[in-house]
C-alpha cells in the first residue's frame, strides 16, 4: 500500500506518523521520480541508503538514531565515512565533562532535553559494552575489559571571582532537577577533593554531572549500532547494514547517485568541502590537552569517588593516577593533526599547568605523559549562546535531485552535551525529508548566509 504525492513539499509526516519515506530515483526505478509514502508492512526490494560523513559525536549519534527510527521492516543501509576512524577528530580529544550549565548563561539551550538524551546514549553505549556482543568480538574496537566509559563522581567548580560566583549562583537557582547545583563552603569542597583551593570560600558541586571517556564512549556507541544491526538480521524482520569506511570524501558530488541522503557530520571538515567552502559561519579553534600521571612514588592518589574540577583549566579525572587537563584555545587554526609538536606542547603546558595548580595545587606532583590536540568547529554567537548548525543544504550543493544533503556541525566545545538530542532530530528530519522538524534556532544561519 502506497500513497503517491506529486509535490512532496506539501506533505507533512505528522499526518502519517506510522509511515516511512522511500525516495525513488530515475536511476533506480524507471519512471519513478516522486516521493512514495509506504506503510511499514510493505518491504522495499531496494534498500534505503544513507551516507554519514564523520565518526565523532555527531556522526555516531545520527547513525544510531537513523537505525532506531527507520521502518522496522525496511531494508536500510548506512555507510559511515571517516578517514581516521571512530573518534578520530576533535570528539575523541574532548575533555568529557558533561553538565547542562555555562558560566555565561543560566542554563544551556534546551538544557533538559539535551541532558536527558545524552545520558540515554551513554547508557546505551555502556549496555553494549557490557553485553555478550563484546565477548564475541563484534566489532573490533580499542576497548579493553575494565576501561570506563562514564565516571559518575560529579563535578566541582570553585568560585575564583565575584563575577564567576554570581553566574554560578544564578545557575544554582535555575538548575534542572536531574542535575543539581549545590553551593558548598570551603570545608565541604575540600572533603570532596582534598587540597582543593577555594579562594572565596565557596564552590559549586554538581553531584549528577559525569565525566566521560570520549574515545571509549564512541567506540562503545559504534558497538551498539553494530549489535543492533546484527539483532535485526538474526530476527529476520529486516536487513539492516552498517559499514565504516576509513576514507575521506573530498567533495560531496563523489557520492551523487549512490545514496538517498548524505548527512555531513565532519566538524571543521565541513567548511573545507568545496561545495560548502566560504558558506558556513564557523570559527576554527585548536585545543591542546595534557595527559598527566601520578608517579608510583607518590602515594596521595586522586580519591576514587572525588569529582572532576571545572576552572580556568578543567581537570578531567580518568582514574586515581590519571588526569587530563585542558584546554588551550588557538583561534583560526587549520591544523587538524592530533600530534602536538614540542614547541606547541611546551607553550600549552606553560598556560595550562599554572591554571590547574591554582585550584588543585597537588597537581605539581603529577608528571606530564603527553599531549594531544583537536580542531573544534565553533558556531557563531547568538541570543541563545553558541548553537550548532543544522539543516538541509541542497541549495548549496546543487547536486542531483535524487539525493538530499544535510548538515550537522558546529558542536564547538559542547559536543558531548548537544550531540544526542540533535542527532535524534537530524535523523528524523533526514528520514522524513522535513527540515521543519529541526528548531529554527539551528537553521537560521542559512538565512543569514543568503543575505
Amino acid at each position: 500500500m502506497a500513497l503517491v504525492i506529486q509535490n512532496p513539499f506539501l506533505f507533512s509526516t505528522k499526518l502519517l506518523p506510522n509511515c516511512s519515506l522511500l525516495y525513488c530515483t530515475p536511476k533506480r526505478v524507471s519512471s519513478c521520480s516522486f516521493l512514495s509514502i509506504r506503510c511499514y508492512g510493505a518491504v522495499s526490494n531496494k534498500p534505503l541508503r544513507y551516507a554519514v560523513l564523520g565518526a565523532g559525536f555527531a556522526g555516531l549519534s545520527v547513525a544510531w538514531h537513523l537505525l532506531q527510527q527507520s521502518s522496522e521492516e525496511s531494508n536500510f543501509c548506512i555507510d559511515i565515512y571517516d578517514e581516521v576512524g571512530i573518534g578520530g577528530g576533535a570528539s575523541g580529544m574532548s575533555g568529557g565533562l558533561l553538565h547542562p550549565y555555562s558560566p555565561k548563561v543560566k542554563l544551556l539551550w534546551r538544557g533538559e532535553e539535551c541532558w536527558k538524551e545524552s545520558l540515554n546514549l551513554l547508557n546505551i553505549a555502556e549496555e553494549a559494552r557490557s553485553s555478550k556482543s563484546f565477548d564475541i568480538g563484534m566489532p573490533k574496537t580499542g576497548l579493553k575489559e575494565g576501561d570506563f566509559i562514564v565516571r559518575r563522581s560529579g563535578i566541582v567548580r570553585p568560585a575564583l571571582s565575584v563575577k564567576n560566583m554570581d553566574a554560578m549562583n544564578d545557575n544554582a537557582q535555575n538548575c534542572i532537577a536531574s542535575c543539581r547545583i549545590e553551593s558548598i563552603h570551603k570545608d565541604a569542597a575540600q572533603k570532596l577533593v582534598p587540597d582543593l583551593h577555594v579562594p572565596l570560600d565557596l564552590a559549586f558541586h554538581m553531584p549528577e554531572a559525569v565525566n566521560v571517556n570520549p574515545q571509549n564512549y564512541l567506540e562503545a556507541l559504534y558497538l551498539a549500532c553494530k549489535t543492533f544491526v546484527k539483532s535485526k538480521r538474526s530476527s529476520g524482520s529486516s536487513c539492516k547494514e552498517l559499514n565504516l569506511h576509513k576514507k575521506s570524501v573530498h567533495n560531496l558530488l563523489e557520492l551523487a547517485g549512490d545514496y538517498d541522503a548524505v548527512i555531513i557530520c565532519l566538524g571543521c571538515g565541513a567548511a573545507f568541502l568545496p561545495e560548502l567552502s566560504g558558506r558556513l559561519p564557523l570559527r576554527t579553534c585548536r585545543g591542546v590537552i595534557a595527559h598527566l600521571q601520578l608517579p608510583d612514588r607518590i602515594r596521595e592518589e586522586y580519591p576514587e569517588n572525588s569529582p572532576s574540577i571545572l576552572s580556568d583549566a578543567w581537570i578531567a579525572v580518568q582514574g586515581p593516577q590519571t588526569l587530563y587537563v585542558g584546554s588551550t584555545w588557538e583561534w583560526k587554526s587549520r591544523n587538524f593533526s592530533r600530534h602536538v609538536p614540542e614547541e606547541e606542547a611546551s607553550k600549552a603546558l606553560e598556560e595550562l599547568l599554572p591554571k590547574a595548580s591554582a585550584v588543585y595545587p597537588a597537581i605539581k606532583n603529577w608528571t606530564v605523559k603527553g599531549t594531544c590536540a583537536g580542531l573544534r568547529a565553533m558556531p557563531p554567537l547568538n541570543a541563545e549562546g553558541s548553537l550548532p548548525l543544522l539543516g538541509c543544504v541542497d541549495e548549496f550543493i546543487r547536486g542531483p535531485a535524487e539525493c538530499k544533503y544535510w548538515l550537522f556541525t558546529g558542536l564547538g566545545s559542547r559536543g558531548l552535551f548537544y550531540h544526542a538530542w540533535l542527532g535524534k532530530l537530524m535523523a528524523q528530519a533526514a528520514l522524513s525529508c522535513n527540515e521543519d522538524l529541526i528548531p529554527s534556532e539551528l537553521t537560521s544561519w542559512k538565512h543569514r548566509v543568503k543575505q
